[in-house]
């Protein structure tokens, strides 16, 4: 449809501007009288400009969490103040920076004045909804507590980009070092290595095995420097599309659950996801077999996911929650098994998970906090035997001359 760049006015005289698709301007004019404005004047869009505003480059078509943080909040807040559904989407559509959310939010927006539910709606965009979302908002609105669940909804959110951002963070420390090592290697080998190499052929000395596969991997790296970078983005091309691929996920997801350095906090914030979003939907009125199912979609570790489908089963079979979850013991920790076992026992299942919910993610921030002073043992241990098989491998001819003088 053709979009209309549009200037009304409300019956308080109060102008406002904007931008609507719509088949004419008839239909415009509609549209804006049911959200109590009065059509002023509009004009066509070019087609320059709508196509500018429809081109996007695939690698970049997600929308930001920050993104769907503010809308959530700011809608929850508008809604509470008693702005029409359709009004208060509009005005955050015109405020967020995203073309793609964007687009998808003057969608919606159109399809609700034309009578379709928000959750209907929010369903056609599951790239920017998860289903979590549109599990959450289809019960607010069959309650009437959209405002309510919103809210939840955006405190959940907020839970999860501070944790990511506490775990992105931890992670900074340990990636520069281990590119410094990796651009220092290189650099070594592209001129230290060449200059020693020289002085072994002059002396016409017999090179260990160590020491001659060093030096032929830096003559090759200096030379086709270009088929090492060809070979290293093909490795990682394979390595990233394996990853993908079912059994590459299961075993990627098997190591980090395996690693004790890695294994505490993979544990931990995947329990939290779990019991934060199981919290939310039986808050917000969802069956438990379906929280479940909602649940395992928004988990990554295919372990946990297949552990909460499997307790589903077992639940449908009349067992409880907690007697569901004990046999993945080694992938739950046993406060989560105990606290919700307490919440059925005493009927409160939603508020204790909550309150679980938050001790996990205190603890995995505390881990995030700590991440340095347990990464960097394990990292000064890498870099030594990296520096020392190469101080050996490159000292060890020099000794064995020296032997030969005496």
């Amino acid at each position: 449809m053709p979009r209309y760049s549009y200037t009304a006015k409300s019956l308080a005289g109060e102008e406002k501007s904007g931008e609507l698709e719509a088949k004419d301007m008839h239909q415009l004019a509609r549209f804006l009288r049911s959200e109590g404005l009065i059509l002023v004047r509009a004009n066509l869009e070019s087609k320059k400009e709508k196509i500018k505003l429809d081109i996007s480059i695939p690698f970049f078509n997600g929308v930001p969490l920050a993104e769907k943080m503010f809308f959530t909040r700011n809608l929850q807040i508008m809604i509470n103040a008693g702005a029409p559904l359709p009004r208060a989407i509009e005005t955050l559509a015109s405020q967020t920076k995203n073309s793609i959310f964007r687009k998808a939010l003057w969608d919606i927006r159109e399809q609700i004045a034309k009578g379709k539910t928000f959750s209907e709606n929010l369903s056609k965009y599951p790239s920017i909804f998860s289903e979590i979302f549109q599990s959450m908002v289809k019960v607010g609105e069959e309650s009437g507590t959209l405002d309510e669940v919103l809210k939840t909804l955006a405190l959940q959110m907020e839970k999860e980009n501070e944790l990511k951002s506490k775990i992105r963070g931890a992670m900074i420390y340990p990636t520069v070092i281990l590119c410094a090592m990796l651009g220092i290697g290189v650099l070594m080998m592209i001129t230290v290595v060449p200059e020693l190499s020289s002085v072994f052929k002059e002396l016409e000395i017999e090179l260990p095995a160590a020491t001659q596969f060093i030096i032929n991997f830096a003559d090759f790296l200096s030379q086709k420097w270009y088929i090492f970078l060809l070979v290293l983005a093909s490795v990682v091309f394979i390595i990233f599309r394996a990853v993908k691929t079912k059994l590459g996920k299961r075993i990627v997801d098997k190591i980090t659950i395996s690693i004790p350095v890695i294994s505490p906090i993979v544990k931990k914030t995947n329990s939290a996801a779990m019991v934060r979003n199981l919290s939310s939907l039986i808050a917000a009125g969802v069956p438990i077999l379906r929280a479940l199912e909602v649940v395992s979609d928004t988990l990554g570790n295919v372990y946990y996911k297949n552990a909460i489908l499997e307790a589903a089963e077992r639940i449908k079979k009349g067992e409880k929650l907690s007697e569901a979850l004990s046999p993945y013991s080694n992938i739950f920790p046993a406060t989560v098994i105990q606290m919700v076992g307490v919440g059925e026992e005493t009927g409160e299942t939603a508020s204790v998970l909550a309150k679980l919910a938050v001790f996990l993610e205190d603890e995995v921030s505390n881990i995030a906090k700590n991440m340095a002073s347990i990464v960097e043992p394990v990292l000064m241990v890498i870099i030594g035997v990296a520096v020392g098989f190469f101080a050996v491998s490159m000292i060890q001819p020099m000794y064995s001359m020296l032997g030969g003088i005496k």
